[in-house]
């Protein structure tokens, strides 16, 4: 591995001072963060690659916590429709999905976080594997999971299937760098509770995650509420499920209680503020989230629920929405969504100690937004500019494992237009089929 020494930056640390380092520097070396500083550390190494951040703005790489990145060739279908889930999602999957939709789903989902500065992201569907290879190949940071039903699903003959592709998955993944393998039992709503409790069990023998949209729907609520006289975060607590190994997705449908066990147990979450508005769900109480100090990030969802894959743009939604929401204009300020987007989704995956700021020791997973764009000056608040001003456009650097992956806003190693052709080619397939809808 090269030496890089990353200069003139604006360096928003995200460690526990939200430390900001003007005019800095950070050296890397065997894929890490081997010093971080101001300009003094110039004269102190002599590195192989000099990076000029041109007085932008570096912060650590961002975490989707939540999403179904192979779900990119559905995108822009049935968006208004209600109760797509049951009555389009589920049934397009079974006619459609298959190994090469979901590796061409996964390339181009995958290119898309890059280029928008995730370096991280945890993913659930159907023929996980080949998502893993495609992440492996292209240089990103994945929690993937094979998702488990009770009904039978494109690469499950049998309901529940995904549990025993889950065991073979893990197997092969377990020791990998890059890709961190789990387990993902879709909802409480479509598996049973034997099946909830061997799925725990596979993510305690191999301590690894669980993975799970948690409290999501109206109904759910309902639904446990009448047979069990409890939340749904009630009833996983109640059958042993409850744990720091689950990241639960959405979490809307949740009281005081919940939160209370939820916090207790670490359980991770990923807040999808974006795809849950556009579908009507609810919004999380996630500042509520933030100040009990919950291991709390963000997602997107999949591309057919909030249509993007970038944190970037959840960051602006998560400030509006929930000042909104609350009539509270001095709810969450920027730096405490800034790091839900960075630090926080690291410790609801439970790899803060890895990943998340700039610190000596950690992962060289980083970003650089550029600040000479029209839209990103002036500049008084870094976080506002952030969360308020920028976009995926701005992205210019990013980086993973201190491999260099996007230079000068473009993929280093990728043809975009490659596999957009190959995005095309599924679009047409999946025309087919809608029209029979």
């Amino acid at each position: 591995m090269s030496t890089i020494l990353i200069k003139n930056v604006n360096i928003l640390t995200m460690n526990k001072d939200k430390d900001i380092i003007e005019k800095g520097v950070v050296f890397i070396k065997d894929e890490k963060i081997a010093d971080v500083g101001n300009e003094a550390l110039l004269d102190r190494y002599s590195p192989d690659i000099i990076i000029d951040g041109e007085d932008g703005i570096l912060i650590p790489g961002m975490v989707n916590t939540h999403t179904h990145v192979s779900m990119t060739p559905f995108r822009s279908l049935g968006d208004d429709i209600p109760d797509r889930l049951k009555k389009y999602i589920f049934p397009l999957e079974k006619m459609l999905v298959d190994k090469e939709l979901v590796k061409v789903g996964a390339k181009y989902g995958i290119v898309e976080m890059l280029l928008a500065g995730v370096t991280t992201f945890v993913d659930m569907y159907y023929f996980e594997d080949e998502v893993a290879k495609v992440a492996k190949k292209l240089g990103i940071r994945g929690v993937l999971g094979e998702t488990i039903v009770n009904f039978v699903a494109p690469d499950a003959k049998e309901p529940y299937e995904g549990l025993e592709y889950s065991k073979w998955f893990i197997e092969k993944w377990k020791d990998d760098h890059l890709i961190i393998p789990g387990v993902a039992p879709h909802a409480p709503y479509t598996n049973d509770t034997i099946h909830l409790q061997k799925a725990m069990d596979l993510a305690k023998k191999y301590d690894i995650p669980m993975i799970m949209h948690v409290a999501e729907m109206d109904y759910e609520y309902r639904q446990y509420k009448e047979e069990y006289n409890l939340t749904p975060v009630q009833y996983l607590d109640h059958i042993g499920v409850l744990n720091k190994n689950l990241i639960a997705a959405h979490l809307v449908h949740v009281n005081d209680e919940d939160l209370e066990l939820l916090k207790k147990k670490e359980v991770g979450i990923a807040h999808n503020v974006g795809a849950n508005a556009k579908g009507a769900k609810g919004v999380c109480p996630a500042a509520k989230m933030y100040h009990k100090d919950m291991r709390i990030g963000l997602g997107t969802d999949g591309p057919m629920s909030g249509n993007t894959l970038d944190i970037i743009t959840q960051m602006g939604l998560v400030g509006k929405i929930h000042k909104l929401f609350n009539k509270d204009r001095s709810l969450l300020p920027a730096s405490e969504i800034v790091e839900m987007a960075t630090i926080g989704g690291a410790k609801a995956i439970h790899l803060e100690k890895e990943i998340g700021s700039i610190e000596v020791g950690k992962k060289a997973d980083l970003v650089i937004m550029e600040t000479q764009s029209i839209n990103m000056q002036p500049i008084y608040d870094y976080y506002a500019t952030l969360v308020y001003s920028a976009n995926t456009s701005n992205v210019d650097t990013v980086m993973v494992d201190g491999k260099i992956l996007v230079e000068n806003k473009k993929l280093k190693y990728v043809d975009v237009m490659e596999i957009t052709k190959d995005l095309k080619n599924i679009q047409g397939k999946i025309l087919e089929i809608v029209k029979k809808l």
